[in-house]
């Protein structure tokens, strides 16, 4: 019997334990620092808690989960305005407004949590599932009932030992993780346009020539502080035309990441004129460089064709740098798939608090789910 193990449940960074950092298995986004950007600047419609896992009084588990609840939401996504989603949004509100996050709903990948290795995992596990059970009785206590519990961004062999543990939970998967995998041999960015086909380095010369005139500036802190109001249009913008959304980011977001992670997050602002006209954001997370959020002014978007010049820049840094892959994240499947990233199945677990919706969950997410058809390309030789 596991009693030797036990939980806590944390409402605040500043209560982790001390040693929290050395279970983040190189996961920058399971640090205290990043946890603190969350704490400080997450979406109005979001509540973040931490959980620490303990064998006997040794730490030796930690995970993330965000608590979304739709109330304070106007937009779940403008893209689509026809009967679908006027469902979609009906079905959201009624059956699916209060959703559980066991993981990072603002990122791709397992960024749920990290065990000791040394720890039996399947103990570790059974006690995370129980600290899951212990947050939803303190949630309803506090008036917010779940309605949904998700753990997310598994690829097939992470979700396995999950699979055991959380027996009466559906299994689905989403739009895949788009991954650029960094070619050992490229030293530069021409490295990588000489692997390119044809068709391709045809696309990118293209694309450098639409973009001239904008100059890239890489922006400091006292920079995204200045410019803040046009960041968030820009972002703002792009993030209501996706197709579903379950938050947006507060105003701060980007200083607060910039004030806290330092040289760990870059932000790139596009100028035209003197104009900022769009901007992308980088996270180093160890070998990796994940993307973030990005935004841009629409109709100089398709003119200067400023989102795939965007991608090729972070190809560039990231080559430029010694990264070993980019993560492209989802959306855009077929654009990213153009500059050579591959798609990588992912898979979450899902289980609702109605018995009678829960027998029907898969229907209900593929509701939730807008689906999604894409051309996979093959840019390389």
């Amino acid at each position: 019997m596991s009693t030797n193990y036990s939980f806590e449940i944390y409402t605040s960074v500043s209560l982790l334990p001390l040693e929290w950092n050395s279970l983040t298995a190189d996961n920058i986004f399971l640090t205290r620092e990043y946890l603190e950007v969350l704490e400080k600047s997450s979406p109005i419609n979001m509540l973040c808690h931490f959980i620490g896992i303990f064998k006997q009084e040794k730490l030796v588990g930690i995970a993330l989960t965000q608590f979304l609840f739709a109330e304070k939401l106007e937009s779940f996504g403008e893209r689509d305005q026809c009967l679908k989603t006027s469902v979609r949004n009906f079905a959201f509100k009624k059956f699916a407004s209060h959703v559980l996050f066991v993981g990072n709903n603002m990122l791709t990948g397992q960024n749920a949590f990290a065990f000791d290795p040394n720890t039996n995992q399947s103990k570790a596990v059974k006690m995370l599932h129980k600290a899951i059970n212990q947050l939803k009785k303190d949630l309803k206590a506090k008036g917010r009932k779940v309605h949904i519990t998700s753990i997310k961004d598994f690829t097939k062999a992470e979700i396995e030992p999950l699979q055991v543990e959380f027996k009466n939970n559906y299994t689905f998967s989403t739009q895949p993780n788009m991954v650029f995998d960094i070619h050992e041999n490229w030293k530069n960015e021409q490295d990588y346009i000489d692997a390119l086909l044809k068709k391709y380095r045809d696309q990118y010369k293209r694309a450098r020539k639409k973009a001239e005139g904008i100059e890239k500036q890489k922006m400091s802190l006292e920079d995204i502080i200045k410019h803040e109001d046009a960041i968030y249009d820009l972002y703002f913008h792009v993030a209501k035309n996706a197709p579903f959304n379950t938050f947006f980011l507060t105003k701060n977001h980007f200083r607060v990441f910039k004030e806290i992670m330092k040289d760990n997050f870059l932000f790139y602002g596009y100028f035209l004129e003197g104009k900022l006209i769009g901007f992308n954001t980088l996270i180093k997370n160890g070998a990796v460089m994940d993307t973030y959020f990005l935004g841009y002014d629409e109709g100089l978007q398709r003119e200067k064709m400023l989102y795939l010049n965007m991608l090729y820049d972070m190809i560039a840094y990231s080559i430029n740098q010694g990264f070993k892959e980019i993560i492209f994240a989802r959306t855009a499947l077929e654009i990213k798939s153009s500059v050579g990233a591959k798609p990588i199945k992912m898979y979450g677990l899902i289980t609702h608090s109605n018995a009678l919706i829960n027998h029907n969950i898969a229907k209900l997410f593929n509701y939730l789910e807008p689906k999604t058809d894409w051309q996979e390309r093959n840019p390389f030789k």
